[in-house]
């Protein structure tokens, strides 16, 4: 099982993980079936109210998704469309308007930030670190500088972007520019990201959910007109399937956090 979801009736929590630690919680097509999945069951959940999302092992809470899986996905010939595997793995791309925490412990790039942007908000470990490795391999940073466009300052976001690998975001940096509302000791955010949930969940649902979904309407309409575009952007930028593998089986290792 590489998503595990644990539900606490007596808090009105449900806390759901992506549980694959030896791949740093990369996304794989079944998991991102698996995750639309849980999301349109916490729809119907009534005894659930408050959702925390986070990754197994401490390492990462989500390096994007698996490049053996993404190499099976095929591609439409034309500009103008894309299939994207990662499109609906999010909570609100699945209409759960239930508030969801993300709790992040160490790192988090690319495709992590399909979930993370569809969080009401991010509690990380001290050691947490945020980073967008797309440029560096020949594609293009769309749908994910789409997402943190309306989450980061708009010269914070464009940063790490184009920095690529050689850059990441420490939490405390994090924390300064907004993307994080609180920074734990290591290992500390899914206990903090809970009690948070906690107060929540015990908060009248449908104000809650109400408040929610105001909140996604002041940023939908730009957002949505934003992500109409990104499938173009891709795949009109995007390097071939085996330059972008030359790319990556020469990785750089060494990166500056700030």
């Amino acid at each position: 099982m590489t998503i595990t979801l644990e539900r606490d009736t007596s808090t009105g929590v449900a806390v759901v993980t992506l549980d694959r630690p030896e791949r740093l919680n990369a996304l794989t097509l079944a998991m991102a079936d698996g995750l639309g999945a849980v999301w349109r069951r916490l729809r119907y959940d009534d005894d659930i109210r408050a959702v925390v999302l986070t990754g197994a092992g401490g390492r990462a809470f989500c390096t994007g998704i698996d490049r053996d899986d993404a190499a099976r996905v095929p591609q439409p010939s034309s500009p103008y469309t894309l299939d994207d595997p990662l499109l609906a793995i999010g909570p609100k791309a699945n209409d759960l308007w239930k508030p969801v925490i993300a709790a992040v412990e160490g790192m988090a790039c690319g495709g992590a930030f399909y979930l993370l942007g569809e969080a009401e908000f991010l509690i990380a470990g001290e050691t947490a670190a945020f980073f967008d490795p797309h440029t560096t391999y020949g594609m293009v940073s769309a749908f994910e500088t789409i997402h943190m466009a309306q989450r980061m300052p708009f010269g914070e976001v464009a940063r790490m972007a184009l920095m690529g690998s050689a850059e990441r975001i420490s939490a405390r940096r994090a924390y300064e520019i907004g993307l994080v509302s609180e920074v734990t000791e290591p290992g500390g955010a899914l206990a903090a990201a809970r009690d948070a949930a906690a107060v929540v969940a015990a908060c009248p649902t449908e104000a809650v959910q109400g408040t929610v979904r105001a909140l996604w309407t002041a940023r939908e309409a730009a957002r949505s007109q934003a992500l109409a575009q990104a499938p173009h952007l891709v795949t009109l930028g995007n390097l071939p399937a085996d330059r972008q593998a030359e790319l990556f089986t020469g990785r750089r290792t060494g990166y500056r956090t700030r």
